[in-house]
Parts: C-alpha cells; sequence; structure tokens
C-alpha cells in the first residue's frame, strides 16, 4: 500500500485551539478530505505530522490516528519536561511513532543555530520510546549540525529534501548535507518541493537535487505531500490573518513525483517498502 509520509489535518478552531503565537490562521483541513485525494492514487497510510499552530496538543493528530487505525502513523509534538512515560505510551499504543523538532515554522524556532540541547531531549525521549526524530530546518542550519545530527543515536528524518532554497547540490552546504544523507540511520522526506522553488506552485521535484539524494539515500527516501500545501512560508507573519492554502492539486503533485522518478519499481520502494519500514506499518519486515 502506498503511504503519504507527511500531512497534516486542521480542525475547527473551537474544537481545537491554535496558538496564540501562531504565524497565520488555519483553515479546516479534514482526514476525510485527504483520505479522497489519496485514494485517487492509490495512497491509503497516511504519516500525520504535528504542525506548528497546535504546538504540544496532538489532541487531533491522535484523534486522526484512531480513525485510520493500521493506515495510520503519527509524528508528534511533545514538552519534554513535562511529558509523563504514560504519555509517551498512550502515544505509542495510538500510532505515533517519532518526535518533531520544528526550527523552520515558527518565529523562535528559526532564531535556533545549535541543536545540542534541543535534539539531546528529544532524542532521549526517542530512544525511550524506540521512536525517531524529525527535523524541519533550513539546509545552513542542517549543515551547521551535521556532526549533532549523526551522533544522536536515534533515526533522523529530515523534512522537505533538506530545504535547500537556493544551493546547489555542488556547494558546501549541499555535500554536507548528502555527506549526512549517506548515514544508515538518517532519512529524508521528499516532499513540498515548492518548499524549495522559486515557484511557489511547484510540484515537480529538482532533477539534480532529487538525483543526488538519491545515489545517497534511495532505502532511506519516503515520499509526503506535504497536503493541506501550507501557505508561502513569506506571508506567514500575523497569527490573526487567516492565510489561503496553495491552489495545488495533490494528483499533480504524485504524478510528477513519479514521473521524476520513472523506475516503477524504485518509486514503489519510496512510497510502499521504505515507509513501511519506518513506521513500522503492518506486513513490514
Amino acid at each position: 500500500m502506498r503511504c503519504d509520509s507527511h500531512v497534516h489535518i486542521v480542525g475547527p478552531p473551537q474544537c481545537y485551539p491554535q496558538l496564540s503565537t501562531r504565524t497565520y490562521l488555519a483553515g479546516m483541513a479534514p482526514l476525510a478530505d485527504l483520505q479522497r485525494h489519496g485514494a485517487t492514487r492509490g495512497i491509503s497510510r497516511f504519516v500525520l505530522v504535528q504542525p506548528s499552530f497546535y504546538g504540544t496538543d496532538n489532541t487531533l493528530l491522535l484523534e486522526g490516528l484512531d480513525a485510520l487505525g493500521d493506515q495510520g502513523r503519527g509524528v508528534a509534538v511533545v514538552d519534554p519536561e513535562t511529558t509523563a512515560p504514560e504519555m509517551l505510551a498512550d502515544c505509542v499504543r495510538r500510532g505515533v511513532r517519532g518526535l518533531r523538532l520544528n526550527l523552520y515554522s515558527t518565529r523562535a524556532g528559526r532564531d535556533v543555530r545549535k541543536l545540542d540541547h534541543a535534539l539531546a531531549v528529544m532524542a532521549k525521549l526517542a530512544r525511550a520510546a524506540d521512536w525517531h526524530v524529525e527535523v524541519i530546518a533550513a539546509i545552513d542550519v542542517l549543515a551547521e549540525n551535521a556532526d549533532l545530527l549523526n551522533r544522536a543515536q536515534v533515526p533522523i528524518v529530515i523534512d522537505h529534501y533538506g530545504l535547500y532554497g537556493n544551493f546547489l547540490p555542488q556547494s558546501a552546504e549541499a555535500r554536507r548535507l548528502l555527506e549526512l544523507l549517506c548515514k544508515p540511520q538518517v532519512w529524508i522526506k521528499l516532499s513540498a518541493p515548492y518548499r524549495v522553488s522559486e515557484n511557489p506552485l511547484n510540484t515537480r521535484p529538482d532533477k539534480a537535487w532529487l538525483a543526488a539524494i538519491l545515489a545517497c539515500a534511495e532505502d532511506r527516501c519516503i515520499w509526503g505531500s506535504d497536503w493541506p500545501h501550507t501557505p508561502l512560508h513569506g506571508l506567514q507573519d500575523d497569527g490573526a490573518v487567516p492565510l489561503s492554502y496553495r491552489t495545488l492539486s495533490y494528483e499533480t503533485l504524485v504524478d510528477d513525483f513519479l514521473d521524476a522518478i520513472g523506475e516503477a519499481e524504485l518509486a514503489e520502494r519510496i512510497m510502499v517498502d521504505n515507509p513501511a519500514r519506518l513506521y513500522g506499518f503492518p506486513g513490514s519486515a
């Protein structure tokens, strides 16, 4: 079964309040709508990732996992100082398989350059639950902390092509990222090509970057849509302002990814086998 390894769901704000420190007001994005999109391309497994505007309140994520059952897995956000073992155990039971370290989607996170403390506490929790740590950060931050990420002693999953921005695969920062991706415990999400393009509606992976990543981590690449396609990052400045999601076709995202990969067998490994191993879906080795 194909898996979309990076999606967010959003409920009505009166039931699921968004943080006062959010950078925009997110609109509704129900799980049922996501499933309808996925069904058009044979995708029935989903990894729900906690969005920044819900902070450490994983209520909706866990409810979504309950609804998905064996077809769902989650990546949560927690406060290491207040998270009790009983809460971790409940999250494990309901399908959470990772913790998210967000150094990109919040103002405070973007100010962090050194990951020493943040990664250490997340890795400690992840080891206790047999989880991974998912890191969303710009490529220069990833490159600066590559050695630290390599020593984390838990699987590391890097979001959105490593958010390489304007860097070319031949750059010094890219070489550090690619060296990191050669490590057997480091994974990467081939998700949201529009986040690393000058075209905010781009749906096609960059050929040079895709080839470079696959050369390092073909067996540790997973695909994700980033549904419901969060608003343009540069517009996210006022939490009181509702912003529309990007007007992208889910189906085109899938088709363009498959076309860029070219080999049906490789595409199935990235969309089926690799996520089954990472997230422990039923039937995986």
